[in-house]
């Protein structure tokens, strides 16, 4: 009999797209030219908000969508007009798309039943595949019989139990409350280690984002924003965009303009130096901004959560809302309080593209 780390382990492929592009027309481009590539066994989760053209890049990938132009290439080999079944890729759907009239194990072994695989065969992996995901118990039970997590799991079941290169995830834990979410993210970080697999995961949400991705790709009306590690995206987001996408709350985008030797608010107070001039963009996170009685920022306390851990402190600066987290207790509603703003910490974008300005606040 096979053993289980035998049974299930994927030849992990690379995912290549060259100028790939979707248009339904020339009034509807979802995904402008687009090149990009995924690593052999890399986690990559695609980000971003609804409608900006993740989930149609998953499809062609997977090939239920058909590309306007441009190359697919997984494994070295060109697959943008092969059927999905040719492609060596599995998809887990957000809706689990199970048979409900079949058994758990006849779900997950219903790809090799119609691949022809021997019923021992097919009965030693279905065992395997069983184990690993926690469903040996399960086996003879209908869809129907099952809980929201459980259901997702026998989905992703029937992905891996094919032994694909490449498994495709579209936003299959959006189903799920908010403790099964964070129990299939550890099962599927954990899954992920053990079979080896390309990932490619789609989500809207930063905090999956964030947990499972050895890299982030954020899209923004099919455009590739940044695609790099979380913490790289955090610490440094290469626009506005990012800035303000990633992060709960999200990064301070301030306005402000430069007269040639500092930034400086609306209302003339100083921001920071730098020799630029005209009207720039100035971005901090909350949690890099000091409450200081020495501080030469001026601001009015808003609003005020406490979380317990920490506070949300929401100010007005300048006409712009200003958002401070701090485990230090802050004044009350109407209170002004004095802000130190790291030079290290500042981010500076261009007003115009919305792009970073690298090395705006290095060190001379």
């Amino acid at each position: 009999m096979q053993t289980f780390d035998t049974a299930i382990h994927a030849a992990a492929a690379d995912i290549r797209l060259s100028g790939v592009t979707k248009a339904y027309d020339a009034q509807s481009v979802v995904i402008p030219p687009m090149d990009v590539e995924f690593r052999p066994g890399e986690f990559t989760v695609v980000l971003g908000p609804s409608g900006c053209g993740k989930s149609t890049l998953l499809q062609m990938i997977a090939g239920l969508e058909r590309v306007s132009g441009g190359k697919i290439i997984i494994g070295g080999k060109e697959v943008q007009d092969l059927e999905p079944k040719h492609r060596g890729c599995a998809m887990v759907f957000q809706n689990y798309a199970l048979y409900p009239h079949m058994t758990v194990a006849e779900n997950m072994g219903y790809s090799l039943r119609i691949a022809g695989v021997p019923k021992l065969e097919r009965g030693e992996r279905v065992a395997a595949v069983a184990r690993m995901l926690g469903l040996s118990d399960y086996l003879s039970r209908k869809p129907s019989q099952l809980s929201g997590g459980q259901r997702q799991r026998v989905a992703i079941g029937r992905a891996i139990i094919r032994e694909p290169g490449v498994l495709l995830f579209d936003e299959p834990l959006s189903n799920l409350d908010a403790q099964l979410r964070h129990d299939m993210r550890v099962e599927l970080s954990e899954l992920h280690r053990r079979i080896g697999a390309t990932s490619v995961f789609v989500t809207h949400d930063q905090v999956e984002a964030m947990t499972l991705a050895d890299r982030v790709l954020i899209l923004n009306k099919g455009r590739i924003e940044q695609f790099d590690a979380p913490k790289v995206i955090y610490r440094s987001p290469a626009s506005v965009f990012v800035a303000k996408f990633i992060g709960a709350p999200p990064m301070n985008i301030l306005d402000v303009t430069g007269d040639g030797s500092a930034l400086r608010f609306a209302d003339g107070q100083l921001a920071a130096d730098y020799p630029g001039s005209g009207p720039f963009q100035l971005g901090i996170r909350p949690e890099d901004i000091l409450l200081d009685r020495q501080g030469l920022v001026q601001c009015e306390v808003r609003y005020r959560e406490d979380l317990g851990s920490h506070q949300i402190i929401e100010t007005q600066l300048a006409g712009q809302k200003l958002r401070i987290s701090t485990a230090f207790g802050g004044e009350e509603t109407g209170a002004n309080l004095s802000l130190s703003l790291p030079r290290e910490r500042l981010h500076l974008f261009d007003s115009q593209t919305g792009r970073v300005i690298p090395g705006a606040f290095a060190s001379h």
